[in-house]
Parts: structure tokens; sequence; C-alpha cells
């Protein structure tokens, strides 16, 4: 049996929204939009960003705690790898996300900074761990 991973599905109000502050907030582009607007995957490397409208969910029979800016955040975050943490922290900013915690230094070399997006998501811009010796 072979497993791995493939993407990860933000339940969210309004997927073409989602998609808006994604592509100002993040650079992320657009892969695809399903004609229903109810499904949409984000350009993000390996592993697929996607967004599903919250009735999504119960179609496929599933229960969700809907993500929104003003509770306290999810026990989840999505990481982005960015080349400047500081700069992808200040656009995701100037883009209405709010802020969480600015980029610094992390004691094993890594630079982490949080923002949250305008559903409440918990979002990492961090520098690539893989670079640091």
């Amino acid at each position: 049996m072979t497993v791995r991973f493939g993407y990860t599905i933000l339940y969210v109000p309004d997927v073409t929204a989602a998609i808006a502050f994604y592509e100002t907030a993040f650079g992320l582009k657009l892969r695809f939009l399903h004609v229903s607007k109810l499904y949409a995957e984000m350009e993000t490397g390996a592993v697929t960003l996607s967004f599903a409208g919250e009735e999504m969910a119960e179609m496929n029979g599933l229960a969700i705690r809907p993500g929104r800016k003003g509770d306290l955040a999810a026990g989840f975050e999505i990481a982005l790898i960015c080349d400047d943490p500081q700069a992808a922290w200040d656009r995701a900013r100037a883009a209405g996300a709010t802020p969480v915690k600015p980029p610094e230094a992390k004691p094993w070399g890594q630079t982490v900074g949080f923002v949250r997006d305008l559903n409440g998501c918990m979002v990492e811009l961090c520098s690539d761990i893989s670079t640091v010796a």
C-alpha cells in the first residue's frame, strides 16, 4: 500500500473570494475552478491547496465547524514557504490578512511568521527549512 499527501481542502463560505484573497495576499495562481464555483485548486507545488464551499461538506455527508475571522483559530495551519517571509507577511497584511505574529528567526535557523486569512485560517509564512544547515 502506498500513501502520499495530495491536497488540503479548506471549506469556505465563498470559494471565489478565497481565490481572490490567496492570489492577492500570497501571489498564488488559480489552477482550476469548477463551473459550480464550489471547488477550486491553487497552484502551490507538489501539494495542492483547495477550497470547497461549505455546502460541499454537507453534500459529502460531513459536519464541519466553519472557519470565521473572529473565532479562535482551528487546531491546524497551512504553511507557505517563502524566499522572503517578511515581504510575504507585509503583502498578506496589505491584502487584508489579520496579523498574528511577525516573522522572526527561530533557534533552528528558519524564519517564521503568522497571519490569518479572510476566513480565520492560520497561515504560516516561513523560509525553507531544508536550506537550514
